[in-house]
């Protein structure tokens, strides 16, 4: 069996970041927790673009448009939407998700969804808080782990299938030669 996995080392990556302008008392200290969570795993800061948008709605265009260019390893996504009297959280919500996990297919780039949402504003905050589970810190953990793992499986994408059978062959014991 082989088993590949992600690490936490960001060294040498870049990310694109879409952040919705929309509650942005809340949004604000997501985008803050994520940077912070990217530095301190080894991204430089000029490694890092942030793109601000108007709400959730319009971070799926961004993030394929960003993921597009390749220039980044992952795109993180993060914004706000807060369940009110109306069935516009449920339109929203449902939009951005969607969304983000097209343009990640789309794109052939990691998508992260650091996208909240919550049934109350209190829930909003308590999510963002930094010294408590913040969304943004966990959604650059996670996109630093989907880089590395793409990262793996692009190396073996490059590699011809016939290289990898070589290889693979070399690796046995050498045949006997027949008689």
């Amino acid at each position: 069996m082989k088993l590949r996995k992600g690490s936490q080392d960001a060294t040498g990556l870049r990310f694109g970041i879409v952040v919705a302008k929309f509650n942005k008392f809340v949004t604000s200290k997501l985008l803050s927790s994520c940077v912070e969570g990217l530095t301190s795993h080894g991204v430089k800061a000029d490694d890092i673009e942030v793109v601000r948008v108007p709400g959730a709605f319009e971070i799926p265009l961004v993030a394929r448009a960003m993921a597009r260019t390749k220039q980044f390893n992952a795109v993180i996504c993060l914004g706000a939407v807060i369940r009110g009297d109306t069935p516009h959280f449920d339109y929203i919500s449902a939009e951005a998700s969607r969304g983000i996990g097209q343009a990640a297919l789309d794109a052939d780039v990691p998508m992260i969804f650091g996208v909240l949402t919550t049934h109350t504003i209190a829930q909003a905050i308590e999510r963002a808080e930094p010294t408590k589970f913040n969304r943004g810190g966990e959604a650059a953990k996670s996109a630093i782990e989907m880089a590395t793992v793409m990262r793996l499986l692009r190396v073996d994408e490059e590699t011809p299938v016939s290289v990898k059978r070589t290889t693979s062959a070399k690796k046995r014991a050498p045949r006997k030669p027949k008689a």
